[in-house]
């Protein structure tokens, strides 16, 4: 079996996609995993110009049928990478529309597709996930709730919905993404610093408040990295 393709998803903007596809892409290169970011917010590539000069990158507007053609024939090309896909805001419709270009050819590139859907506590972000769900059938789909919105007990819409025992029951994990102090993310996104330029160039305090952060996404990216 090639490396997995990673889909951090959310479909809205704000809910944290950009920060969970960080840390996913330090807690894979941490573990000598080497990666290739497709950034598909072809219109505000925030993490693509954070991992431009790191790793291998590639932009692809996954709102056309071309983009959808370009991602599977780039998989196809990069066997060994694990491949991180950074959506949009808006992608839901490309999924809808063109979804299956990759759910189809996902037994010939031999790779396990994997989602991260990032939510916060709004109901939209559950009628998302279904769309998502529908359109891709083959994913394994993981719930991420995101910290910042607050505590789990507080995402009382998902934890107690149907979308979450369809979740569990194919074999997705429902996990909580920490919370990071907000010095140091805005420091991330007005720097323009990837994780380990971060590490190298912020102050003492700070790395050690991303250094706190990073032992927790471990904790819990791993138990969808590990299997």
């Amino acid at each position: 079996m090639n490396n997995p393709i990673y889909v951090s998803g959310g479909s809205k903007g704000g809910v944290g996609k950009s920060i969970n596809t960080m840390g996913l892409i330090h807690t894979l290169r941490s573990a000598d995993q080497e990666v290739l970011l497709i950034e598909s917010d072809t219109s505000n590539p925030d993490v693509w110009k954070l991992y431009k000069d790191e790793i291998k990158t590639e932009l692809i507007d996954l709102d056309d049928a071309n983009g959808w053609i370009d991602l599977v024939n780039i998989c196809d090309m990069n066997p060994s990478l694990n491949v991180v896909i950074n959506t949009a805001a808006r992608n839901n419709r490309g999924v809808t529309a063109y979804g299956e270009t990759l759910n189809n050819t996902l037994q010939d590139l031999n790779r396990n597709l994997i989602t991260l859907w990032v939510i916060n506590r709004q109901r939209d972000s559950l009628e998302l996930l279904k769309e998502y769900m529908d359109a891709l059938p083959n994913s394994v789909v993981h719930v991420v709730r995101n910290g910042y919105y607050g505590e789990e007990r507080k995402f009382e819409l998902y934890n107690e919905s149907k979308i979450r025992r369809s979740v569990e029951d194919k074999g997705g994990k429902s996990l909580t993404f920490p919370e990071l102090a907000d010095r140091v993310s805005d420091d991330l996104y007005s720097k323009r610093f990837s994780i380990d330029r971060a590490m190298k160039e912020l102050p003492l305090g700070n790395r050690a408040e991303l250094t706190r952060w990073l032992s927790e996404v471990r904790k819990v990216l791993g138990e969808v990295i590990d299997g």
